[in-house]
């Protein structure tokens, strides 16, 4: 399937949304062939579980875990889709990390498409994994 996104016009969207925006997210892998994309998540101090701690609060992981999972989705799309559902597990904490997010297309239905998404640390342990759905018409 081809693309109808490169990484340059998936990084002019992440910078399009404040929110997005405020996470950091650049796009560090793409591969269409494997429908794929991954993404880096720098830490920043509004991330904290606790000030100081260096540990990723679950908040900003979810979010992470959301947002490249529907630009998985996006890049054969071209704009971007509503979520209807997603889920997290949380395996160990992020502590003094960024975090790189990996995020395969599952299914690209007319209505409605499923993304897998991992996410790991720079050590390249697995931190979480999520799933998301979303609407696609």
């Amino acid at each position: 399937m081809k693309p109808l996104l490169e990484a340059a016009q998936i990084e002019a969207m992440l910078r399009g949304s404040p929110f997005i925006h405020f996470l950091g997210l650049s796009v560090t892998g793409l591969d269409a062939e494997k429908q794929e994309i991954t993404m880096r998540a720098p830490m920043r101090p509004e991330f904290e579980r606790g000030p100081g701690s260096g540990q990723w609060h679950g908040g900003p992981i979810a979010s992470i875990i959301d947002t490249v999972g529907d630009f998985a989705l996006v890049m054969f799309v071209g704009r971007g889709l509503p979520t209807i559902n997603f889920r997290v597990d949380y395996f160990r904490p992020a502590i003094n990390t960024s975090l790189l997010a990996t995020a395969r297309v599952r299914r690209l239905g007319r209505s409605v498409g499923v993304a897998d998404i991992d996410v790991y640390d720079e050590k390249k342990a697995l931190i979480a994994i999520g799933r998301g759905t979303y609407a696609t018409q």
